[in-house]
């Protein structure tokens, strides 16, 4: 099983917001759930197919998959159209673009250990393109302002930007499921200010445990959410005002 990040890209809407629940988290096993691992399976399937279209050695992974259906298929073909058509896309700024799936990225040089996996990440010269799936169908899921997704621009930088003229981050989330796609652009200045203005300063409190515990919609996924104050309190807040006298 692969190392997770403290400060990994999928979590980092909740560490932004809340820096110390970083640190707090570490006290708590991660139990996954049948969700996870249906996600896990999609991811898997995604890959393969998207190998497939582009002519890259693969093996068909659906005898392992433990929640593969007729659904799970159609998502994953679609997914795997939806990025050759941005491949072609590319095509038209960069003679030979270069298609990486299921890719590290490392972005230490601004988190301290900082990594995470992109699904599919397409450089060409002037814009670099992010994808990512998401198999879930619970909540939809916008790519403007994720800062998982800037934060795999940024690994992505570091990886190509000293060789490819890339002046724009084009960041998709795929969510077929919820018959989703987001799609939002940054560019690479604008990215880097808030680097500076809001993710370093953030992610020095949560490597260190300090900061203010805020509860938001980021505690969905926080696995110190049945035992954090802070979200007792919010709770009891609210339950102060809706009990409160007219």
């Amino acid at each position: 099983m692969g190392r997770h990040a403290l400060l990994s890209a999928s979590s980092s809407h909740r560490w932004l917001a809340c820096p110390p629940s970083a640190r707090l988290c570490e006290n708590y096993e991660d139990t996954g759930s049948e969700y996870a691992q249906q996600g896990t399976d999609a991811h898997s399937l995604c890959e393969h197919k998207l190998k497939l279209s582009l002519g890259m050695e693969t093996e068909d992974p659906t005898e392992g998959l433990s929640f593969y259906d007729e659904e799970m298929e159609e998502c994953a073909c679609g997914y795997a159209d939806y990025v050759l058509s941005l491949v072609e896309e590319a095509k038209r700024e960069c003679k030979d673009p270069v298609v990486l799936i299921e890719q590290r990225l490392d972005f230490s040089r601004f988190v301290e250990e900082g990594f995470g996996t992109g699904d599919c990440v397409i450089i060409a010269d002037g814009t670099l393109y992010i994808i990512d799936y998401k198999h879930g169908k619970g909540v939809e899921v916008s790519a403007e302002g994720n800062p998982q997704m800037m934060l795999y621009g940024l690994g992505a930088l570091e990886l190509f930007g000293a060789i490819y003229d890339i002046d724009m981050v084009r960041m998709t989330i795929y969510q077929p499921r919820l018959e989703s796609v987001s799609t939002w652009e940054i560019s690479v200045s604008d990215l880097m200010e808030w680097v500076e203005k809001e993710l370093k300063p953030k992610a020095a409190l949560a490597i260190s445990g300090e900061g203010e515990f805020r509860s938001g919609s980021w505690c969905r996924f926080c696995k110190a959410k049945d035992t954090c104050r802070a979200r007792a309190e919010e709770y009891l807040r609210l339950a102060q005002m809706e009990f409160r006298a007219p």
